[in-house]
Formats: structure tokens, C-alpha cells, sequence
């Protein structure tokens, strides 16, 4: 059996990524999420938490165990160093779980392993991981309004978060292959989609 088609999925905040992960593993494909796996790590009883705790303060944790996102959010967006400090424990749990993932995917015989990473193009490791960057695209109004609608952020938050990614010119430049997202109905997106598929090996049908 020929090793798996390896795709790296890419797109920024309210770009509709996590919906084309999901049609893709319709057509076939092992997702590896990487943000799923994070948020996992820092979750009630998480492996995460004790270092975080260790580091941060038990202000840093809510009651039930987990990681406080809003305090932690506010923190890293006035102090840089604490996003460096938050990484270091996180990243290298996510990596193992990763790889873990990965290879139960090659196990199961998936033809194509989607790494649905948000900050791929940030990351000096991911490009030379993958076959194919594969970016969900749209623009930056477009993802506000998005956010706002799902999350109920303020407009102010929401561009911060957008300010700390890469550029949309940035994943443009890393991108093998561009899906734009604007304006496009599920049934069309799906359709995008099903026309891709292909190219990872997966099947049209």
C-alpha cells in the first residue's frame, strides 16, 4: 500500500477550514487537528494543566480544572513572553499526539492524512511535513463577521486574534492550492471541495 497522501489545511480565524476538514474526511481522509488536540490538552484534567499551573498561577485555572482561556487570552495579547511560555508546554504535547494519530491513520489504511493546522505557515516544521498546503481563504470582513456570529467576540478581539496570525498574503504565498470562501453556499463549498479531492487522492465520488 502506498504511503498516505499527506495535506496540510490551513486558513485563518472564520475562514471555514474546520468545514473543509469535515468534507474532506467525507471523501476519505484522516483528520489530525491540531487546535482539537490543543484545546484537549488544556481541558478539565488536561495534560497541560499541571505545568500550566505550575507556571501561571492557579488564577489561570478555572474551578473545574481547565485552563482559563479569557485570563490567558488577555495575558499573551499584553505580554508576549507568556505566549512563548503557554507553547512550550502545549506544543510538544500536541506533537506527540500527533504523531499518535498519524500513525493510527497509516494503520487504518487512509489514503490521504489531513493536518488541519491553524498556524502552519507560522510553523517552521509543517511544510516540509506535508505534500500539499492546501489554504482556506477569504477576507478579513468577512471573518469578523463570521467570529462575531459564532463566538459573540467583540469586533476589537477578534482582530487581535487576526493581528497575531499570519498574514493573508503570507499563507496565500505558502499555498499549493486556494480555496476561496466567500459568498459560497455549504452545497457549493462541497462542491469545491468534491473537485479537489482527487489531487489528495481521494475519492470523487
Amino acid at each position: 500500500m502506498p504511503p498516505p497522501f499527506r495535506l496540510g489545511l490551513t486558513g485563518g480565524i472564520g475562514s471555514g477550514k474546520s468545514t473543509v476538514a469535515g468534507l474532506l474526511a467525507e471523501h476519505g481522509a484522516a483528520i489530525v487537528d491540531a487546535d482539537a488536540i490543543s484545546r484537549q490538552s488544556t481541558a478539565a484534567g488536561g495534560p497541560a494543566m499541571a505545568a500550566i499551573a505550575t507556571q501561571f498561577g492557579p488564577n489561570f485555572v478555572t474551578p473545574d480544572g481547565a485552563l482559563d482561556r479569557d485570563r490567558m487570552r488577555a495575558l499573551i495579547h499584553s505580554d508576549a513572553s507568556a505566549r512563548q511560555g503557554l507553547e512550550a508546554i502545549v506544543h510538544p504535547l500536541v506533537g506527540q499526539e500527533t504523531l499518535r494519530q498519524t500513525a493510527r491513520a497509516i494503520e487504518q489504511g487512509h489514503p490521504c492524512i489531513v493536518f488541519d493546522v491553524p498556524l502552519l505557515v507560522e510553523s517552521p516544521i509543517w511544510r516540509a511535513r506535508v505534500d500539499h498546503v492546501l489554504v482556506v481563504d477569504c477576507n478579513a470582513e468577512v471573518q469578523i463577521h463570521r467570529v462575531m456570529a459564532r463566538n459573540q467576540l467583540p469586533r476589537s478581539e477578534i482582530e487581535k486574534i487576526i493581528a497575531s496570525q499570519a498574514s493573508r498574503e503570507q499563507r496565500l504565498g505558502a499555498a499549493d492550492s486556494v480555496l476561496f470562501n466567500v459568498a459560497l453556499s455549504l452545497t457549493q463549498l462541497a462542491d469545491e471541495v468534491h473537485q479537489l479531492s482527487p489531487r489528495f487522492g481521494l475519492s470523487s465520488g
